[in-house]
C-alpha cells in the first residue's frame, strides 16, 4: 500500500512511465512538476461496520477502492469473511484540486468472478480543514437503491497545500504490481508532471527481490464434501500478484509439490495472503481457511520452513519460502544500453561463461530488448487516433513503456534487460492503447522464442492477433540481444517450465474441443500406422489392437444427444443449471486432456524434424552419452543405480517437487499450434508510412 508521499527525486517513478509525449514529439520536460494549487491528501482507512453480505455465507470479502476524477488512486487488501472489516491501511495522493471529490467504492471479492458491489460514498474535499487530522464516517448507498443500508467505512483524512514546491512523487514499489491498466490509470493524474530529463536517461530497477514459494503440502484440511472428504486447492496473493495452485481431489491430506516466485516490491517485505479452497462443481467453491505470511520476519538468502495453521478452518499447510535479492531487471532510455557500454558488457559474458557453469544454475542468461517505435498502429479512438503503450513479458516478468498520445506512429526508444531462468521462454511485446474510462484496448502482439532471436539486428515484427494466429494493423520495430551460458540452459531444461501465474483459465470452446479432438486423432493414427509398421517388421501374430481403441471416440461424439437424453432422466432431481456447469466442466477437462495429448505426440513429431534445433541437438548428444556409458555399463547397473535414485530421493529431499526429466525436456519443444504462433510474418512494404509517403510524392 501508499505508506508514505516521499518528495524528492523521483528515480522510481520511470519504471512504468518516464514523461508523456504530445502529438507532436516534443517532451514536456519543462512542465513543472507541481503547481501552486496542487494538495498532498493523506488518508487513513480505518475499517468497516456492519457491511452488507454478498456470500452464500451471509458474509464477504470486501476491499475499498479510492477513486478522484474517474481513476483509481488506491486499492486495499483483501479481509475475507468479514462484514466488520479492520484495514488501517495509509495513503498518500497528490491533488491538483479540491473541485473534484473522492469517491470511497466497497467490492465483495470473488476469485474467478465478477467482484460484488457493496457500496459507494463520496467525500467532498472543500469541506476538510486544512493542516489538521479530519476522522470521517461515510454511509455507502447503492444509486440504484438509496433506500438500503450498506455499512459505513471510517476514514481519518490530513489535507495540506502543497504551495510553490518542485517535486517528483516517489510511490510504493507495491502498487506497480499485477494489473498494469490499473496501474496507467493510477499515474493519469501525474501525466502533466514530467521528469527530469536526467532522471529519464537514470538506469531503474524494479522490483527489490524475489520471493520463491513452494508449496508442500496440507494437513489434516476440514472436510467440505458428504463424503468425508474436500477437493482442495490453494490461492496465494501478494500486493497485486496472484497465483492458483492445481486441485488434489478426495484428500484432507493433499500432496502438491508446487513452487512458483512472486515479485518482492516493498524494502520490508510485505503479507502473503494465503487462502484454502474446496473445489465443487456447479457451484461456489467452499472456504476451507485461510492464513498469512509475513515476510518481514523472514531472513533472506536463506530458506524457511513453514507449517501455517489455517485460520476460520481446521488443518495446516506447509510451506517452503526463499527470498533472494533481484534479479537483472530494469527500463532505460535509449541512452543507456548496457551492452554498448563495454565495461558493462565484458562483465556480462564473463557472468556466463563457460568457466563459470556451476555458478547461480538459475542464472541462465542476460535478455536486452529495445523497443524502437511502432508504425501503422490501428486507429482504437473516435478521433482516428490511439493512445498507445507497450509491454514487454517474458514468463512472469512484465515491464512497460510510456505512452505516446494520439499517435499511431509512436516512437518509445527503451532499453528493458531481464534475467534469464529459462532459455526455451518466449518473449511477448504487447501493444495496447489507454484508454481513460476503461480498461486499455488490445492494438497487437508478437510472441518471439529467445532461441530464434538474431542478436544486434534490428527487426520489424508484424503485429498479430491476441491468438496469434493471423496479422493485424501494424509493426514494430525491436533490437533484441540474448547471452546465455548453453551448459546451465541444457540443464535447466530438464527440470519443470515456469507457471504464468496470471494465466487465463481455460474457457469451453466448441471450435477449441473439435481442434484439439483433430490434433489428437492425426496424432494417434500416426501412432497406429507406426505399430502396424513395427508388427510387420517383426511378424507379430496380431497387430496392437488397443491404439486403434481412440477411434470410438468419433462415433461416441455421434450418440452424444441420445447419451444426454438418457443424463437427463437419470438426473432430473439436479438442478439445471448444476448440470449446466457440470457438463462444462467436464467438457473442459475433456479439451484440455485432448490438448495434453496432442501436444505431445506434436512435440515428439518435432524433436526429430529440428523445429528447435538446439533441442534437436540436445537430444542426440543425450543419446549418445548414453550409449558410451551403456557400452561400458551393462544395463542393469544402470536401471539399479536409477531405481536407488529414484526410490530414495524421499529420504533424501523429503520436500523435492516430483518431475519427469523426459516429459520436462518435451515441454519445451513446441507444439505445431505454438509453432503457428512464434512464426515470423513479413511485414508488407505498402503499409510503412514512410513508403505511402513516396508514393504519395511520387
Amino acid at each position: 500500500m501508499l505508506d508514505s508521499c516521499k518528495l524528492k527525486s523521483a528515480c522510481n517513478l520511470p519504471l512504468i512511465y518516464n514523461k508523456k509525449i504530445n502529438t507532436s514529439g516534443t517532451s514536456n520536460a519543462d512542465v513543472p512538476l507541481a503547481d501552486p494549487g496542487m494538495y498532498q491528501l493523506d488518508i487513513t482507512l480505518r475499517k468497516g461496520q456492519s457491511l452488507a453480505a454478498r456470500d452464500r455465507g451471509g458474509t464477504s470479502d470486501p476491499y475499498v477502492k479510492f477513486k478522484i476524477g474517474g481513476k483509481e488512486v488506491f486499492r486495499s487488501k483483501i479481509i475475507h469473511k468479514n462484514l466488520n472489516p479492520v484495514w488501517e491501511e495509509k495513503a498518500c495522493i497528490l491533488v491538483d484540486h479540491l473541485r473534484e471529490p473522492l469517491y470511497v467504492k466497497v467490492f465483495d471479492y470473488d476469485f474467478g468472478l465478477q467482484d460484488d458491489f457493496m457500496g459507494s460514498a463520496f467525500l467532498d474535499l472543500t469541506q476538510l480543514e486544512l493542516n489538521r487530522p479530519t476522522d470521517v464516517t461515510l454511509p455507502l448507498k447503492d444509486p440504484h437503491y438509496p433506500d438500503h443500508d450498506l455499512g459505513i467505512i471510517l476514514l481519518s483524512v490530513t489535507l495540506t497545500p502543497k504551495e510553490g514546491e518542485h517535486r517528483d512523487v516517489e510511490l510504493s514499489n507495491s502498487e506497480v504490481v499485477g494489473s498494469y491498466f490499473s496501474v496507467k490509470s493510477f499515474f493519469w493524474r501525474f501525466q502533466t508532471q514530467s521528469l527530469r530529463l536526467s532522471d529519464v536517461h537514470r538506469k531503474s530497477h524494479l522490483w527489490r527481490g524475489i520471493v520463491s514459494i513452494t508449496l508442500i503440502e496440507g494437513r489434516d484440511l476440514k472436510a467440505m464434501d458428504s463424503n468425508g472428504l474436500s477437493d482442495p486447492y490453494v490461492k496465494f496473493r501478494l500486493g497485486h500478484q496472484k497465483y492458483k495452485s492445481k486441485i488434489m481431489p478426495k484428500t484432507l491430506n493433499p500432496q502438491w509439490r508446487e513452487q512458483f516466485d512472486f515479485h518482492l516490491y516493498e524494502e520490508r517485505g510485505g503479507i502473503i495472503d494465503i487462502t484454502a479452497w474446496d473445489k465443487d462443481a456447479g457451484k461456489r467453491d467452499d472456504f476451507i481457511g485461510r492464513c498469512q505470511v509475513d515476510l518481514s520476519v523472514l531472513s533472506r538468502e536463506q530458506t524457511h520452513k513453514l507449517e501455517l495453521q489455517l485460520e476460520e478452518g481446521e488443518g495446516h499447510l506447509v510451506l517452503l519460502v526463499t527470498l533472494t535479492a533481484s534479479a537483472t531487471v530494469s527500463i532505460s532510455d535509449l541512452s543507456v544500453n548496457s551492452l554498448e557500454d563495454q565495461k558493462e558488457r565484458d562483465e556480462i559474458f564473463k557472468r556466463y561463461s563457460p568457466l563459470r557453469i556451476f555458478h547461480n544454475l538459475k542464472d541462465v542468461g542476460f535478455l536486452q530488448v529495445k523497443v524502437i517505435r511502432a508504425e501503422g498502429l490501428m486507429a482504437a479512438d473516435v478521433t482516428g487516433k490511439s493512445d498507445p503503450f507497450c509491454v514487454v513479458e517474458l514468463n512472469n516478468d512484465r515491464l512497460l513503456t510510456h505512452t505516446v498520445y494520439k499517435n499511431l506512429n509512436p516512437e518509445w526508444n527503451k532499453v528493458f534487460t531481464f534475467n534469464i531462468k529459462d532459455i526455451h521462454s518466449v518473449l511477448e511485446v504487447t501493444v495496447y492503447d489507454e484508454d481513460r474510462d476503461r480498461s486499455a484496448d488490445f492494438l497487437g502482439k508478437v510472441a518471439i522464442p529467445l532461441l530464434s532471436i538474431q542478436n544486434g539486428e534490428q527487426k520489424a515484427y508484424v503485429l498479430k492477433n491476441k491468438q496469434l494466429t493471423g496479422p493485424t494493423k501494424g509493426v514494430i520495430y525491436l533490437e533484441i540481444d540474448v547471452i546465455f551460458n548453453a551448459v546451465k540452459a541444457s540443464l535447466r531444461t530438464l527440470i519443470p517450465k515456469e507457471q504464468k501465474y496470471i494465466e487465463e483459465e481455460n474457457r469451453l470452446s466448441k471450435q477449441l474441443l473439435l481442434r484439439n479432438f483433430i490434433r489428437t486423432k492425426r496424432c494417434v493414427m500416426v501412432l497406429i500406422n507406426a505399430a502396424y509398421y513395427v508388427n510387420s517388421c517383426f511378424d507379430w501374430d496380431s497387430p496392437p489392437r488397443s491404439l486403434a481403441a481412440f477411434v470410438v471416440v468419433e462415433d461416441m461424439l455421434e450418440d452424444e444427444e441420445e447419451e444426454d437424453d438418457k443424463d437427463d432422466k437419470d438426473s432430473e432431481k439436479k438442478g439445471f443449471i448444476n448440470k449446466i456447469y457440470a457438463i462444462q466442466e467436464v467438457c473442459i477437462s475433456v479439451q484440455n486432456i485432448l490438448d495434453e495429448a496432442a501436444s505431445l505426440g506434436e512435440r515428439i513429431k518435432n524433436t526429430f524434424n529440428w523445429t528447435v534445433p538446439f533441442l534437436s541437438w540436445l537430444a542426440i548428444v543425450a543419446l549418445c552419452v548414453f550409449t558410451v556409458v551403456l557400452y561400458f555399463i551393462p544395463l542393469r547397473y544402470i536401471v539399479l543405480v536409477w531405481g536407488i535414485n529414484k526410490f530414495t530421493k524421499k529420504l533424501r529431499c523429503p520436500y523435492a517437487i516430483d518431475n519427469n526429466e523426459l516429459l520436462d525436456f518435451l515441454s519445451r519443444v513446441p507444439s505445431d499450434v505454438q509453432v503457428v504462433q512464434y512464426q515470423e510474418l513479413k511485414p508488407d512494404p505498402s503499409h510503412s508510412p514512410c513508403k505511402r509517403k513516396k508514393n504519395n510524392l511520387g
